[in-house]
């Protein structure tokens, strides 16, 4: 296909890759559906994509990738900026000229026997004053089937991007070429030299010898959170890793809410929520990514940059996202999920039961000794707006204005189901501190700590200590009065026996009820340590078989255990050194204050 822009800079550019990397042929993606199956057909026949039984799931495809490429790989992910301190502690830092050399020595010839793809995309409706504009070049047509449906793709972006537009270069090969004479593969890759490298200070990125996910699709984290955080704190908005809710209450009133939460915490479930008391309504604007900018009205406004969901399967199911089951009935791509006996998808906790002639997503007959069906980070990459669910205002330009704003980890103990901060400052402090607990099974003693800060860790484009403040600034130059309330949430509190307390899923829409309260004005609180808590008759349990002392145990903070959590503390804020605003710290000292108070 022919170019189809004659914007100077970018043709200059696919020009300059097409001779480092020596592909074959380079073609323009439209977007088209036209285009879509072609390379879909081409997948089918390199082994690559199965098309499944189109009774079952019509339009959709099982991809099972090299077993050495299956998800983000943080250890080679990089923030080349000028100065390491900009990356700060929590980033791998590379020097950009020494990292420039590095990766051009493995591009060099890296297309060669394949095809480069030119896929312009906008993260964000196209034309929308949030948006942003990416070009990836990238050798994996499995990449663009993805990007097709994660972002807007095509001609519109051009137009948009017009002669003389800025966009976000964005350079991706899978690092296998083929020689002549040479059988491709079905997942070529090169795990041995992948790296996925961001340039902040020139809006670049350049990923290398992967072909899954988050390493692959440009778009996604590498350019919504990654360089646009650094962008948002230039320009004085926020790009943060949180899903966006409508909530609609049985009176009528509307609020929107942005909550981030770290991994296996819920949060596609909470975007997804089908509420178990009756009346109320959830409905998702974005399940991933939010984009924050203050509007005319003084309000934060925020707009999901994603057009499509890229979810895990694993632990999806009729009890847990009923919503995401329905979304994934057609048109979907599956990746590293079990494939069944007749050409559909499985994975764990799908059913209660194990389909009969699974194959694994390695290919192979399912042995329930040699480990799961599907890989624990099988995925989905499906449209948003087939979502049953999905908002009618989710690709709005202008985007949504936020109520509130959620922080929530996994905690066994001290933290209560919900918390409202007492200010903004106490709000920042509350996400800066936000973390989960490991477990025996998986990640070592039950009990350790992992701080992901606004579930930010693996996503911040620069040093975090600095995030920090861009918070703090961006509460400071606002009226106080319009800004959203912060509130920290923990679905995961367990009683003196080890089960959870709180029955969670399609029930936490009793905490966004209590919120939304708190919203209008109609109930008090309880202060705590962490914040104002429910009084417990505030919270609607009504048809909720749950003890009054769990309830009570529940919104409690033990004072005990706050003493090892603020020495924790204290230890995860000396990691960011002078970087870390001194609010913060104040914000620390206050807590103390309150425990020695106690104390007294």
């Amino acid at each position: 296909m022919s170019q189809m822009t004659s914007n100077t800079r970018l043709l200059d550019w696919v020009e300059e890759v097409r001779e480092l990397c020596g592909p074959d042929d380079v073609v323009w993606c439209d977007g088209s559906q036209e285009q879509f199956d072609l390379l879909a057909d081409k997948l089918v026949a390199a082994g690559t994509l199965k098309k499944l039984n189109p009774a079952k799931r019509p339009n959709s495809y099982w991809a099972h990738s090299d077993p050495r490429d299956v998800a983000r790989v943080e250890s080679r992910t990089y923030i080349c900026s000028r100065l390491e301190s900009d990356a700060g502690p929590t980033n791998n830092w590379r020097n950009p000229e020494e990292m420039r050399k590095h990766m051009t020595e493995l591009y060099s010839g890296s297309m060669a026997g394949r095809t480069l793809y030119v896929v312009p995309f906008s993260m964000g409706p196209v034309g929308s004053p949030f948006s942003m504009i990416g070009v990836e070049l990238t050798d994996s047509p499995y990449v663009v089937l993805s990007m097709s449906i994660m972002a807007a793709v095509g001609q519109a972006v051009l137009d948009e991007l017009g002669d003389r537009g800025d966009f976000v270069p964005c350079l991706h090969s899978v690092g296998q070429p083929i020689k002549p004479g040479e059988q491709d593969v079905p997942w070529p890759c090169d795990p041995d030299e992948t790296v996925i490298a961001h340039f902040p200070e020139s809006r670049e990125i350049w990923s290398y010898g992967s072909g899954y996910g988050g390493n692959a699709l440009l778009g996604k984290k590498c350019l919504a959170l990654r360089i646009a955080s650094a962008v948002a704190r230039d320009e004085g908005w926020l790009a943060e890793h949180m899903l966006i809710l409508k909530l609609t209450s049985p009176r009528g009133e509307v609020h929107y809410v942005a909550g981030a939460f770290p991994s296996a915490c819920g949060k596609t479930n909470l975007a997804m929520l089908v509420p178990a008391v009756g009346g109320w309504k959830v409905e998702t604007v974005g399940d991933d990514i939010a984009w924050m900018r203050f509007g005319e009205d003084g309000r934060l406004w925020a707009v999901n940059p994603e057009a499509g969901f890229f979810g895990v399967a694993p632990g999806t199911s009729q009890r847990t996202n009923p919503n995401a089951l329905k979304t994934l009935t057609k048109n979907v791509i599956f990746t590293n999920t079990a494939l069944t006996h007749d050409d559909d998808v499985w994975w764990e906790g799908l059913t209660d039961e194990v389909p009969e002639g699974l194959t694994t997503w390695k290919g192979e007959a399912y042995d329930p000794a040699s480990g799961p069906a599907a890989h624990p980070n099988a995925r989905f990459t499906v449209s948003a707006a087939q979502a049953p669910q999905i908002a009618q205002e989710w690709q709005r330009p202008e985007g949504v204005p936020i109520s509130a704003i959620l922080f929530g980890g996994r905690r066994a103990s001290l933290i209560p189901l919900v918390s409202e901060a007492h200010s903004w400052e106490h709000g920042v402090f509350l996400g800066s501190i936000v973390a989960s607990e490991t477990t025996a099974a998986a990640e070592g003693s039950v009990g350790n700590l992992r701080r992901d800060p606004f579930a930010m860790l693996p996503f911040c484009g620069y040093n975090m200590g600095d995030y920090f403040a861009h918070w703090l600034a961006t509460g400071a130059r606002a009226d106080v009065s319009k800004l959203p309330r912060i509130y920290l949430v923990n679905w995961f509190r367990k009683g003196s026996d080890g089960s959870f307390l709180w029955p969670g899923f399609g029930d936490n829409a009793r905490v966004l009820a209590w919120i939304v309260d708190r919203l209008e004005g109609r109930v008090g609180a309880v202060e705590t340590p962490f914040g104002r808590t429910p009084k417990l008759a505030d919270l609607n349990t009504d048809g909720l078989s749950i003890e009054p002392s769990a309830l009570e145990e529940l919104c409690s903070v033990d004072r005990r255990l706050l003493v090892s959590e603020c020495e924790s503390i204290e230890e995860h804020f000396s990691t960011f050194g002078d970087h870390l605003p001194k609010e913060l710290a104040h914000q620390l000292d206050q807590l103390r204050e309150q425990l020695l108070e106690v104390v007294d």
